[in-house]
């Protein structure tokens, strides 16, 4: 009896760990999507900059710190680490967020969009 139990419950993990990691993959790809007018302004080269600064890496990374980049002095000023929460805020107003940035008016207020640009920005290594 526990050798069938046991069994289930080694099944239910790895079914529930297969579905976990179709999830995340599905907001990946829905950030993907979404990432695509974000891809006019920013270059996912980490040795280009475009109108925009490159995202490759921006999870965890300083505002304002990549190098041949003219930020505004609003996000050289604000001591914001691109942390999930930052970045939520960042993408639900970042002129709110951020006044004085130089970028133009971003607003994804949909929480659901914000989590897949967000699991698509993490891919960005």
């Amino acid at each position: 009896m526990k050798t069938k139990l046991g069994l289930l419950l080694a099944a239910s993990i790895s079914f529930s760990s297969s579905v976990m990691a179709d999830s995340e993959a599905m907001m990946q790809a829905a950030g993907k999507e979404l990432f695509n007018k974000c891809s006019a302004c920013h270059s996912l080269d980490e040795s280009k900059n475009a109108f925009g600064p490159s995202l490759i890496g921006v999870v965890g990374r300083q505002a304002a710190s990549l190098p041949r980049f003219a930020y505004s002095d609003a996000l050289r000023n604000s001591n914001i680490t691109w942390d999930e929460e930052n970045l939520r805020k960042w993408i639900a107003g970042n002129d709110t967020f951020v006044p004085g940035t130089r970028m133009r008016h971003v607003e994804i207020t949909d929480k659901a969009e914000q989590d897949y640009l967000i699991a698509y920005l993490k891919t960005l290594k």
